[in-house]
């Protein structure tokens, strides 16, 4: 039987990397939707040897882009997150890595024109209505991919994409506090339940047995850490009004511990669930980063709180550190966030046409 040929363009968006779709070559059934998506990254197998996957989490996501209806907005981002050994697909969060090739994405694929030297593209999260502006180089009319910005994660150097997200409080539960407080005890835990650009159960690092500077390899070989996390990561979806979230990769885990560095906020793990991730998220750090200048977390004692606003929150993670600009304020009226900007990279790896079963279309 013949095989069905799909565009797409395969980028490396911050510190993940997988294809980029129009949403318009996809299915509109969801259902249809993941078989053809697991069969483009070959889920179900540790390899993901019959697709494009990496055999990571951080190399089997997903964007799909279309032009957006939205006045303000240029461009609607459905993110979906495929498995790696299981046959699944999680269309609730989002992930701002790979948001971070959407505005390279969208020029290349022509969805919008290339404005000037710097082109600035509004785009809009479709998994959770979150808003970001993105400003890409584009000189002499064309995507720029070369310059002198490293980001932890990722070898070499690239162009600066410059991210500034909107709207991120409570984008997915509803609130910053889903529980209604700061800090829950949960099976002997304090943790802190948050929903800033991706809902993320925070703990210390030592009350889970852990001194925070284990290394990605560790952490994953730590079995029975895993199970208990897991534990405490499925009552507190409950908690936070997710449901059931034994299937879900949301709410995400960390756990905090103090910086090893004068020029860090706060040292962080963080996992996607099921495996840590070998760097940082981006939404996962504004989260973070809001739990590190929030009184009353569980990071209050382990953060290293910065002066003034705008503040710079530096957090560190197994890869190196991430920068998170984060204008907000405390007050009696509580926790507002204005924006929260990080600088990332992209490259467009390949582009072309990945084949699935005919019988998927």
């Amino acid at each position: 039987m013949k095989q069905t040929p799909i565009p797409f363009w395969f980028m490396r968006g911050g510190s993940s990397r997988g294809p980029y779709f129009r949403r318009e070559d996809l299915p509109q059934d969801q259902a249809q939707l993941s078989e053809v998506l697991m069969a483009v990254v070959g889920a179900g197998h540790d390899l993901n040897i019959d697709g494009v996957g990496g055999g990571v989490a951080v190399t089997t996501k997903v964007a799909m882009l279309s032009r957006s209806d939205e006045p303000g907005v240029d461009i609607d981002y459905f993110f979906a997150q495929v498995g790696v050994t299981e046959r699944i697909v999680d269309y609730k969060p989002t992930c701002g890595n790979i948001l971070a090739g959407v505005g390279p994405a969208a020029l290349e694929m022509g969805l919008l024109p290339i404005q000037a030297d710097e082109t600035r593209i509004v785009i809009r999260s479709v998994n959770t209505g979150a808003k970001v502006e993105a400003v890409i180089q584009t000189p002499g009319g064309a995507v720029n991919y070369q310059g002198d910005v490293a980001i932890a994660g990722v070898p070499g150097t690239s162009a600066p994409i410059a991210l500034n997200f909107m709207e991120v409080v409570g984008s997915s539960c509803g609130a910053l506090f889903p529980t209604g407080q700061p800090i829950d005890l949960i099976d002997g835990v304090e943790v802190s339940c948050m929903d800033v650009a991706m809902p993320v159960v925070m703990a210390r690092a030592a009350d889970l047995g852990l001194t925070g500077q284990e290394t990605a390899e560790t952490l994953d070989a730590n079995t029975e850490f895993f199970a208990r996390m897991e534990a405490i990561r499925r009552q507190a979806g409950e908690r936070m009004g997710l449901g059931d979230v034994s299937q879900s990769v949301i709410p995400k885990f960390a756990v905090l511990s103090a910086p090893t560095s004068p020029e860090a906020t706060i040292t962080a793990r963080y996992f996607m669930p099921w495996k840590t991730h070998p760097s940082m998220a981006v939404t996962g750090a504004q989260c973070i980063a809001s739990c590190a200048v929030h009184p009353g977390t569980v990071a209050d004692g382990l953060s290293v709180k910065g002066q003034g606003v705008p503040l710079n929150v530096v957090i560190q993670h197994p890869s190196g550190a991430i920068d998170v600009l984060m204008d907000f304020s405390v007050d009696a009226q509580g926790f507002a966030l204005k924006s929260a900007g990080l600088l990332r990279t992209a490259r467009l790896i390949a582009r072309g046409e990945v084949m699935v079963p005919a019988g998927l279309l």
